[in-house]
């Protein structure tokens, strides 16, 4: 019994966050710079900052196969492979296989996964936007699904706390559906862009803009600037992205108050029937196996939607017999994505004296310019684009039949100036989209498969017919020629957006969290990574979370200190 009462306080902490990546990370930062004792979960291996990224200066001739693994390897990522990301020599070491941590697919669902500390936030493509105040009202305004339980206003102060310690790259533009950050200077528009932005603007009276992005365009809180290496999914040396690792791990651990435990993988959170709280978390060591219980006042469960979402729905008791925080039965459900890969490309005559320097770390962005006063379309929502223009290089070659002089001054002049464009748009939130635990079928660690049922709708697909027409018609307007379109929707899953499984709203019997990312009936467990979502909207989302999360964390800090938690 003695070794029993040892074990247990030397397991115990103030505050346990699971989960490293974007929002796991910004939870350790809050918690640990508010004097919080706090132990940090990480079901992968760890990382450190600069040490452990073996490619990140690797040039193309040191990597084997020309960055292509064995074809023996590839049946461990057959599901990540058929997306069409790179799972390569220079990556693989960031992408889980497939075959070690199986899930299932009622519906095609692509769920793409790195387990280690740092998680997708060293892989992630940056792009970082506030959503709008319409954002956080549309639900109840249309009757979609239930309403958020905040509004703009409460998070805006957060956006800016998060911005100013990421370091977001961009420019000001006033737009209500797009408020505006702390920005870092923008990166420049290359001349076509702007023959682009001028052309819509005259046409249409809609808005480019130059991606706004968490790469550093000057040196930051310690960070060094951006090198336009485009090989940011390697790890960045300098810091110049914002990741975990580079960013709120480091400024975490400074405090002193932080224990990082890779190799943890949580099986459930411990729940107490007589008070109503979490005692801590159960964890399955990935290494040896062992089952070891960790406690604390505040769990914050940052995971991934899907991770943090197969943990409550493992966390079953009396009072919970389907889920933790599962009263209202939506736990699971209401999984939402972001639907692209639809829009156009074009060639452009002219400009043949310009050219750009470096790899910029951003393309263009065009925000939403639909149904922002009411819906005039056919659908409700919007989207808006990402995309870029750039000068063929010497891969045109290749299957030219030129030789000798004729051949050099092909693959050493530049080609045409193209660009592309593609869509992202919102997909709403729908019961019937949702993943649950498959307990009679196990990962290589015993933890239960997650199932996929999840799928498209009819407003999704009406508005796919804009995203690809709208981007013929803008191409056209700026001059290109031979403008062809594409649609691909492929499954859920492909933007690696997941959201929505465990969404915050005002009625506890409608939802899972109310609107300071607690659960409902459990509230010293705080859920605040893309699982929370109650909407999607159609920009990137990770801006978002880091804000939740910090509001959250620094609420949760204050609530402990009053004694309330």
């Amino acid at each position: 019994m003695n070794l029993n009462l040892k074990a247990k306080k030397e397991n115990t902490y103030d505050a346990i966050v699971v989960g490293t990546g974007i929002s796991g990370g910004w939870a350790a930062k809050e918690l640990t710079e508010n004097g919080l004792n706090t132990l940090v979960l990480e079901r992968g291996r760890d990382v450190k900052h600069i040490e452990d990224y073996p490619t990140a200066t690797k040039d193309p001739w040191e990597l084997p196969r020309a960055d292509q693994i064995p074809y023996e390897e590839r049946k461990h990522y057959e599901k990540q492979m058929r997306t069409g990301y790179t799972i390569s020599e220079s990556l693989k070491h960031w992408w889980i296989k497939d075959t070690d941590q199986p899930y299932q697919e009622e519906k095609r669902f692509d769920w793409i996964r790195g387990y280690h500390v740092g998680g997708r936030s060293i892989m992630w493509g940056r792009q970082s936007y506030r959503l709008a105040p319409m954002d956080f009202e549309a639900n109840a305004k249309e009757g979609i699904a239930v309403d958020w339980p905040i509004r703009y206003d409460d998070i805006a102060d957060w956006y800016s706390h998060v911005e100013k310690f990421a370091g977001i790259s961009g420019e000001a533009l006033g737009l209500p559906q797009l408020p505006d950050s702390e920005f870092l200077p923008p990166w420049d528009l290359n001349c076509v862009e702007e023959e682009l932005r001028d052309a819509i603007d005259e046409t249409f009276g809609r808005v480019l803009t130059i991606g706004r992005a968490a790469n550093l365009s000057q040196a930051h809180n310690g960070r060094g600037t951006c090198m336009n290496r485009n090989l940011c999914s390697r790890g960045c040396p300098f810091g110049a992205y914002f990741s975990s690792n580079a960013a709120t791990l480091p400024a975490a651990a400074a405090t002193g108050n932080m224990t990082l435990r890779p190799h943890s993988i949580v099986n459930e959170v411990m729940y107490d029937e007589d008070s109503g709280k979490a005692t801590g978390v159960r964890v399955v060591d990935a290494e040896s196996g062992d089952v070891i219980e960790y406690y604390a006042n505040i769990v914050f469960l940052n995971a991934s939607t899907v991770g943090s979402t197969a943990i409550l729905m493992n966390s079953t008791s009396d009072r919970f017999p389907d889920g933790m925080g599962n009263d209202s039965g939506e736990l699971g459900h209401n999984m939402m994505d972001h639907h692209f890969r639809v829009g156009a490309n074009g060639e452009y005559d002219g400009h043949e004296d310009k050219y750009y320097w470096g790899r910029r770390p951003t393309g263009f962005y065009i925000p939403r310019y639909r149904n922002l006063n009411g819906n005039d379309r056919d659908y409700i929502r919007g989207f808006g684009y990402q995309g870029g223009a750039s000068r063929q290089g010497w891969h045109r070659g290749v299957r030219e039949l030129a030789i000798g002089s004729e051949l050099k001054n092909l693959v050493t002049t530049p080609g045409k100036w193209t660009m592309g464009m593609t869509a992202f748009g919102e997909m709403l939130p729908d019961h019937s989209n949702r993943m649950w635990l498959d307990h009679d079928n196990t990962d290589k660690w015993g933890q239960p498969q997650v199932v996929f049922d999840v799928e498209f709708k009819e407003n999704e697909f009406k508005m796919r017919e804009d995203m690809k027409n709208d981007a013929a018609e803008m191409l056209e307007a700026a001059g290109m020629k031979n403008v062809s379109t594409y649609d691909d929707p492929g499954g859920p899953g492909l933007g690696i957006h997941e959201m929505g499984t465990a969404r915050m709203g005002r009625d506890p019997n409608t939802s899972v969290l109310n609107e300071w990312n607690q659960i409902h009936a459990v509230p010293n467990v705080f859920v605040t990574d893309g699982s929370c979502m109650t909407s999607a909207a159609c920009q990137n989302p990770s801006l978002t979370y880091m804000a939740l999360t910090a509001r959250a964390a620094n609420y949760a800090a204050e609530e402990l200190k009053k004694g309330n938690l």
